[in-house]
């Protein structure tokens, strides 16, 4: 059983996504789309960041 996220093995990294027949509009909506996965995803950094700062700060020496 992993005790922490980095002990996980990664995700394979999912295929890219063809933009060739994509319009000017659904390439906007995609990079809209997407920068709002990568938002998400860095307020889950923050997130664990935070608890492994609070963690780590729990066990230090004074």
């Amino acid at each position: 059983m992993a005790m922490f996220d980095e002990d996980l093995p990664l995700k394979p990294k999912t295929s890219l996504k063809n933009l060739e027949p994509m319009s000017l509009d659904e390439l906007k909506a995609y990079i809209e789309d997407l920068k709002s996965e990568i938002s998400r995803a860095e307020a889950e950094i923050a997130r664990k960041s935070a608890h492994m700062n609070a963690a780590s700060s729990l066990f230090k020496s004074s």
